[in-house]
């Protein structure tokens, strides 16, 4: 199967690793704090000295650090992975970085034999310590195939999205859903609040039905986002959804009127409602 590594050992990288202790070949981690590495030394695994160090030892190596500079100077800098690695290692990138950041160390790695894929995740550091994130894994087919059971120890689902840097951008379009719902979460406990309700009464009602329902992902059946013909089998449903949401929408606002809560993303929403679901 060939040891693994893994560099960058916080908040997300130190349980993904953890899932890797005891895979057959060994563990190879490394991050700048001691004190991230010795848990794993104390449970087995090895500890690299620098990025080179890994690469030096490892067929697959993770990177799970902060920024697009981080990365670049994990994989390409003067003691990065490229100083050592090995033709036919696959290197993962999992930060969330420009997709340009990891099409451009794919090209830098090619000509040694080295394959830079981009594997972001989404699940968060619950999803991490459960072993059950989701990858969108951006790389050759060889590649995928190389990181599938190390990744299966950590990820519950891995989706091969495109070729080097389309993984990077599914996961950018994931957190802009992500980040633009926490937004209108705060107009939703705004006029819950300024209306009465108990908020965390509401957050029961909202972490009950969407488990049920699917959420945001209710919507998300079909393969394009251009506007759907009458004759499309979505149309009349989501059309339904349409009717439904204007009303409602229409109902917040007038209550957030009547009570001096200001509501910009519902404005906005109930405004883009139907080119949203494709029926305008």
């Amino acid at each position: 199967m060939g040891r693994v590594g893994f560099i960058g050992l916080g908040i997300m990288g130190e349980p993904m690793a953890s899932h890797l202790l005891g895979w057959p070949d060994g563990l190879v981690v490394c991050d700048v704090r001691t004190e991230a590495t010795q848990p794993f030394a104390d449970k087995g695994a090895m500890v690299a000295t620098s990025p080179a160090d890994v690469a030096a030892q490892c067929d697959v190596i993770s990177v799970m650090v902060l920024d697009d500079a981080q990365v670049r100077d994990v994989v390409s800098g003067p003691t990065g992975v490229l100083g050592a690695a090995r033709p036919g290692t696959v290197v993962a990138i999992h930060s969330t970085i420009r997709a340009e950041t990891a099409i451009d160390l794919a090209a830098v790695a090619g000509p040694q034999g080295v394959h830079v894929v981009d594997a972001p995740v989404s699940g968060g550091f619950m999803g991490a310590h459960a072993g059950r994130l989701a990858v969108m894994f951006g790389g050759a087919d060889d590649a995928i195939e190389t990181c599938r059971g190390p990744f299966e120890r950590w990820a519950e689902l891995i989706v091969h999205v495109g070729p080097v840097g389309a993984g990077t951008r599914a996961k950018l379009a994931r957190n802009l859903l992500q980040f633009c719902t926490y937004a209108a979460v705060g107009e939703a406990l705004a006029l819950a609040e300024a209306a009465g309700v108990g908020l965390q009464d509401l957050a029961a009602v909202v972490r009950h039905t969407d488990p049920i329902t699917g959420g945001p992902a209710m919507i998300m059946l079909r393969d394009t986002a251009k506007p759907m013909t009458p004759d499309d089998p979505l149309f009349a449903n989501f059309d339904h959804a349409r009717v439904l949401g204007d009303k409602d929408l229409a109902l917040a606002l007038e209550l957030g009127a009547q009570l001096g809560v200001d509501l910009p993303l519902a404005t906005l929403a109930k405004q883009r409602l139907a080119s949203a679901l494709g029926v305008a």
